[in-house]
C-alpha cells in the first residue's frame, strides 16, 4: 500500500463519506450520496439507529466467540454483504473491479448490480466473493433467464432481485447539479439486451403508467423465476409484512428489507423501523436481510437483534472505493467487522445466535 493511499485512509465511515464528497466532483456526489425528493428517508435510515439503545450483559464466557454463519448455503465470516450499486466506474476507473478486490481482502460477499460498469465476468475475476449477481426486470422473462443463466455459468450462487424501483424516484439534488452518465460509462451486462417494446398510447391513457405496466414484474413473474431459475432468488426491497408472506408464498429463498437507500420514494421509515415486523410475517420460514443506514459496528447488531440474519451496505464501501480504491472498500469493510466483534463481545454475545432482542434497552422493561 503506497504512502498516498494509507494517508487516504479514514478513522469511521462517516469520515469516508465526508471525504468522500470531496474527491467526487458535485454531481456524481449527489448520485451516489443524494437521495429522493426531500431526503426524509435518507437521513431517517441513520437517524433510527442512533434512537435504538443496547443494553449489554457483563460477566459472560466468550471463549471460542465468531461472528460467522452460513446463508443459502454459503459461509460466510461475517453477516456483512456488498450491496449492489450501479455504475463504479464513475467512483474509481477500475470500479466494480476494485470493489470486487477489496470484498475479497475481508472475505466479504459482494452483489454485482445489473447496472454494473465493468463486465461480470471480470468482476468474478478480480474478487471470488463477487458471488450473487442484482437483477433489475428486464422486458421480457426470456432476457431475465437468459441472463441468469449466464451469471450461473460465471460461477455466481444467487439472484437479487430488485422490486421497488420500478420508476426512478424524484431525485431532486441529481437535477440541481446536472448529473449526467457519461458516453464512456454504460451497463456492459445488458448491451446484448433487447431495449423494451412499448405498447401504443390511447388518448385517455397515462404515458407513465402504461409504459411502466409493460415492463414492470408482477407477483407471477416473480414465481415464475423463482421455479426456472437456476439460481435461487433473494427479492430485495421488501417493506410490507403482506409482501413478505406473498415472498415466501412466491418461492424467494429470502428477502431484503430496504427503502433502496432513501433514493426512490421518500417518507418511507427507516429500514430498520419495518424490519421486525417483515421478520415476524415470515416467521422463520426464510432468511431476513435489510440494508439502509448502517455506519457503525453497533447498527449490525442491532439490526440482528431485531430478526436480520445479515445486512448489506452501499454507500459505505462506495466511499472506501472513491477516497482509496480497492484498499479504501477493505478498510471500510475492516472497520465494520472489528467494531461489530467488538460490539457483540461487549453485549456479551459469543455467537450470532446469542445476539437476541434481549440486548436492546425497552424504557417499559422490568
Amino acid at each position: 500500500m503506497s504512502d498516498r493511499t494509507t494517508a487516504a485512509l479514514q478513522p469511521t465511515l462517516r469520515g469516508y463519506e465526508s471525504r468522500a464528497r470531496h474527491v467526487l466532483s458535485t454531481d456524481r456526489a449527489a448520485y451516489f450520496f443524494g437521495g429522493a425528493a426531500d431526503e426524509l428517508t435518507l437521513e431517517a435510515n441513520q437517524r433510527a439507529f442512533s434512537e435504538i439503545e443496547l443494553l449489554p450483559r457483563a460477566l459472560r464466557d466468550m471463549r471460542g466467540g465468531s461472528a460467522g454463519l452460513t446463508l443459502l448455503g454459503q459461509p460466510m465470516a461475517h453477516p456483512v454483504l456488498v450491496a449492489p450499486v450501479a455504475y463504479q466506474k464513475l467512483v474509481h476507473p477500475d470500479g466494480e473491479a476494485a470493489m470486487a478486490i477489496g470484498a475479497a481482502a475481508q472475505g466479504t460477499h459482494m452483489v454485482l448490480s445489473t447496472q454494473s460498469s465493468v463486465d461480470a465476468a471480470e468482476a468474478r475475476r478480480a474478487g471470488a466473493y463477487c458471488t450473487w449477481f442484482q437483477l433489475y426486470w428486464r422486458p421480457t422473462r426470456e432476457d431475465n433467464l437468459r441472463l441468469v443463466q449466464r451469471m450461473a455459468d460465471l460461477g455466481y450462487t444467487a439472484i437479487v432481485l430488485t422490486i421497488d424501483a420500478p420508476v426512478q424516484g424524484v431525485r431532486d439534488r441529481e437535477t440541481r447539479t446536472g448529473f449526467r452518465l457519461p458516453a464512456d460509462i454504460s451497463a456492459v451486462n445488458l448491451e446484448n439486451m433487447r431495449p423494451p417494446q412499448f405498447a401504443p398510447l390511447g388518448d385517455d391513457e397515462s404515458i407513465l403508467f402504461d409504459r411502466i405496466a409493460h415492463i414492470a414484474p408482477e407477483w407471477a413473474d416473480v414465481e415464475w423465476l423463482c421455479e426456472n431459475s437456476p439460481l435461487p432468488v433473494i427479492l430485495k426491497g421488501i417493506v410490507h409484512p403482506g409482501d413478505a408472506h406473498k415472498a415466501v408464498l412466491a418461492g424467494a429463498r429470502a428477502i431484503i428489507v430496504s427503502n433502496h437507500g432513501g433514493r426512490v420514494l421518500d417518507t418511507i421509515p427507516a429500514s430498520i423501523r419495518l424490519l421486525p415486523a417483515v421478520v415476524k410475517a415470515c416467521d422463520g420460514a426464510i432468511p431476513v436481510l435489510m440494508d439502509g443506514g448502517v455506519r457503525r459496528g453497533t447498527d449490525i447488531l442491532k439490526a440482528l437483534a431485531l430478526g436480520a440474519t445479515a445486512v448489506l451496505v452501499g454507500r459505505p464501501v462506495i466511499a472506501g472505493l472513491a477516497v482509496a480504491g480497492a484498499a479504501g472498500v477493505s478498510h471500510v469493510l475492516r472497520l465494520l467487522h472489528d467494531e461489530f466483534e467488538i460490539a457483540m463481545m461487549l453485549t456479551g454475545c459469543r455467537t450470532l445466535n446469542d445476539i437476541t432482542p434481549d440486548i436492546l434497552y425497552r424504557p417499559d422493561q422490568p
